[in-house]
Order: structure tokens, then C-alpha cells, then sequence
């Protein structure tokens, strides 16, 4: 009895220490004053350039008029989302965006963890810096010359070329996560791999690629909610009137309608429409892969 008393004893100080130890005071706030500083300046910069702005949604249930502003223009419910749904041109865009966010999403995320997984197998140490210095370099150049040298090469524009440009100009940078995730897999798994007698491309299968499974998880997951950003300056350079019914998409419909034409409502509710969308579908994708037994987002 002795004893189990004292046992108890002992779990109850541990606890205490542990609650302690959590527990916020005075001391320890001013010990980090620094870091809630800037991390409640952060704060503040979210608030004041992520989340008022978003009072300008306002403008999407009006028949907003810049000369009499939000507060004084005229409420019309939904009638420009009926609008923009009636609109063919906004479906065809809609359409255009998906299937571009789609391709981009698959082959640029396939491509950046294959890239990474080849590099990993590179045994020259200099050989292989000099090859992700290089592919990674373009990610560093704008729009305007990435297109450039694209239109200079291929002499043509449509689908293909935007999607070649993505892949070249992001796949070396898209891999520096998964190069990181590689190190930081055990050297004896890999060593008790070829103890069994596994090759190059067993130890990539068995090995490397579930080592990296939770962060390709995770960045599918964000990627999935940037399926409708499917770019803006990529398809608004390269685009031309030929194929501007398979390259528009909601970026550039936003700015041919909601601002050169001053129809910032309608602009606005295609905003509205597009950031709705990629909410749900982070919650489907984070859903799917909680009922897998995967990582989630939240």
C-alpha cells in the first residue's frame, strides 16, 4: 500500500510539473515579448490585407456604382449571380479553368515528385546540385520571359505550350519539398533494403516513395484547393483571339468583364464563385483522405 501510494504520489507531481510547465504566465510572456511581437504583427497584416478586404464582397449582391460606393448602392440579391450563370461565356470559362487546373494540378505534381525521387538517386554530389540548381532557376524568371522564350521555341500558342511552360518554369522548384522529405528518411531502411537483395527502382518503391506518402499527401491536398487558379499571366500572354474560347479562364473573364467593362459586381461574384469552389473542394479532398486513413489539412 506503501508503495502504491508512493506511485501515485509521483504521478500526481509529474502531472503538476507538466501543467506547469504548460501554463502561460507573466514571465514567460515577457521571456518571449520579441516573438509575440512580430507574430502579432503578423496578425494584424492578415487582418488588414486578407480579411477586410473581403467587405468588398458586398459589391457581388449590388448594382455597384464606383460614384456612389458600397454603402449607398443598390441591393440586388443574387441577380448577378443569375447573370453570370446565364452568361455561356462564363461556363465555357469555367470549363476552360478546370480543365487547365486539372492537367496542371496532375502533371506538374507527378512530374515534381519524380523529378525529386530521379534527383535523389544521383550519387554525384556536385552533379546533383548543379542539376536542381538548374531546374529550379527558372521559377525565379517572370511570365513575360518564360512566354517569351516559349513563343520564340515553339512559334505557336494553345494548351500545350502553357502547359510545358508551367512544367518547365515550376517542376525544379515544386521538388525542393520532396528532396527535403527524401533526407529525412532513415539510411539504414535503405541499407536493410539492399541487404534483401532490392535494386534502384525497389528501394524508390518500397522505400522512397512511402518515406515521402504523408507530405504528398498533404501538398495534394493544398493543391486540389488551387485547382481554379489555373494561372493569369501564362494564359494572357500566350492567348491570342484563335484560341481564346479554350484559354480564358476565370482570372482574365474577371478582368475583360469586372473591370474593363466596369462591371465590378459581376467580377466580384466570379471571385466569390471561384474561392467557394476551392473551399469546397479542400474539404471533399481533406474528407477523402481522413476516411482513407491519410494525413489531413484539419
Amino acid at each position: 500500500a506503501c508503495f502504491l501510494r508512493s506511485d501515485v504520489m509521483a504521478m500526481v507531481k509529474t502531472k503538476s510539473r507538466k501543467e506547469n510547465k504548460n501554463k502561460i504566465t507573466w514571465k514567460e510572456i515577457k521571456r518571449q515579448k520579441v516573438l509575440l511581437f512580430w507574430a502579432a504583427v503578423m496578425v494584424i497584416y492578415g487582418i488588414i490585407f486578407y480579411y477586410l478586404p473581403l467587405g468588398g464582397w458586398a459589391m457581388a449582391f449590388q448594382n455597384y456604382k464606383p460614384r456612389t460606393g458600397i454603402l449607398h448602392s443598390e441591393f440586388v440579391g443574387l441577380e448577378k449571380f443569375r447573370m453570370l450563370f446565364s452568361d455561356m461565356t462564363f461556363i465555357r470559362v469555367i470549363r476552360n479553368t478546370l480543365a487547365m487546373g486539372v492537367i496542371n494540378l496532375v502533371v506538374t505534381f507527378f512530374t515534381a515528385i519524380a523529378f525529386a525521387v530521379l534527383l535523389n538517386e544521383i550519387k554525384s554530389k556536385g552533379g546533383k546540385k548543379v542539376v536542381q540548381t538548374i531546374s529550379y532557376l527558372p521559377h525565379f524568371l517572370s511570365w513575360i520571359i518564360v512566354t517569351g522564350i516559349l513563343h520564340d521555341m515553339l512559334s505557336g500558342t494553345g494548351i500545350i505550350n502553357e502547359l510545358l511552360a508551367n512544367v518547365w518554369k515550376e517542376t525544379g522548384w515544386n521538388a525542393i519539398i520532396y528532396l527535403a522529405a527524401i533526407t529525412s528518411i532513415d539510411p539504414s531502411l535503405y541499407e536493410a533494403a539492399s541487404i534483401d537483395g532490392a535494386g534502384r527502382w525497389e528501394k524508390i518503391k518500397y522505400v522512397t516513395l512511402p518515406g515521402i506518402k504523408p507530405t504528398i499527401i498533404i501538398l495534394l491536398l493544398m493543391n486540389v484547393g488551387n485547382v481554379l487558379n489555373a494561372g493569369f499571366e501564362i494564359q494572357y500572354l500566350l492567348g491570342n483571339g484563335l484560341v481564346q474560347s479554350v484559354s480564358q479562364t476565370i482570372d482574365i473573364y474577371v478582368l475583360k468583364w469586372g473591370i474593363s467593362q466596369g462591371d465590378y459586381a459581376i467580377g466580384t461574384a466570379a471571385g466569390i464563385f471561384k474561392s467557394a469552389v476551392s473551399i469546397i473542394l479542400i474539404v471533399i479532398a481533406n474528407q477523402i483522405a481522413k476516411h482513407n486513413g491519410e494525413e489531413q489539412l484539419f
